[in-house]
């Protein structure tokens, strides 16, 4: 059988761990040549290294989403020979931490910390993964949020409110590229198994996997296969929508 996304590119940022290695693996198996980008070189090339391993194409891209003018040359990057963007996958993100803290007592630069990456680092991918697909008249955009950004959590607030923004601009550029062409999708995740939590207290990993029905973390492969089905035709008549891969943490 033919691989779905032979002769189809891919810029995912935050490539080179967790959710993102894992879309990358899985985009690449489909025949979708992938461009990682990603501020920490070493893992972005490990990534690379995997997919290449796997019979994939792949090459990295160091950026830093938080900066304009860098995420601009990844998507320029991205297009290669063939000039054309069919796939954003927006993974790079910091995580609320285990450090719990109310409100009232956060602490400012955490919040802005959670803004200037997991929104605004969203929002500057989007902006340019969407001029490009706006010649071309085609293609996907999938970020990765969090099913924080459905439902509340407490000692969270700067991540909870970056990630409901995460969800809001997916809803608004839906809107607005509709007739583009252009389909825009987020992903709620639940707790992943991925580096961002390695340093979570056990207590506290433990209380968050409990709010799980299903009793466990994610692995970074199930967030990814959700990934290309919102990247492939399977999903042609979806866009604007937060889908939870949560376990069944919002069911409840």
């Amino acid at each position: 059988m033919t691989p779905q996304f032979n002769g189809k590119t891919a810029l995912i940022t935050g490539g080179g761990t967790g959710i993102g290695r894992a879309s990358a693996l899985a985009l690449a198996a489909e025949g979708c040549s992938v461009t990682v980008c990603g501020r920490t070189t070493s893992t972005l090339e490990e990534t690379v290294e995997l997919v290449q391993a796997a019979g994939g194409a792949a090459r990295p891209v160091r950026c830093d989403v938080s900066d304009e003018q860098s995420l601009r040359k990844a998507v320029e990057l991205a297009r290669g020979d063939n000039g054309r963007l069919d796939f954003g996958v927006n993974c790079a993100g910091v995580s609320g931490g285990g450090d719990l803290q109310p409100t009232a007592d956060y602490a400012t630069e955490k919040f802005d910390l959670m803004f200037a990456t997991d929104l605004r680092g969203t929002f500057l991918a989007m902006k340019h993964e969407l001029k490009q697909m706006k010649t071309q008249g085609f293609g996907s955009i999938v970020n990765i949020a969090s099913i924080t950004g459905l439902v509340g959590y407490p000692g969270v607030s700067g991540y909870v409110a970056a990630k409901h923004g995460q969800i809001g601009l997916t809803k608004a550029a839906a809107l607005d590229h509709a007739t583009d062409g252009i389909r825009v999708n987020a992903i709620a995740a639940g707790l992943v198994d991925t580096p961002l939590i390695a340093d979570r207290p056990p207590d506290v990993l433990a209380a968050r996997i409990a709010l799980h029905p299903l009793g466990r973390l994610a692995h970074p492969n199930e967030i990814a296969d959700t990934v290309v089905w919102l990247c492939s035709d399977s999903s042609s008549f979806v866009t604007g929508a937060a889908i939870p891969v949560d376990g069944g943490w919002t069911a409840r």
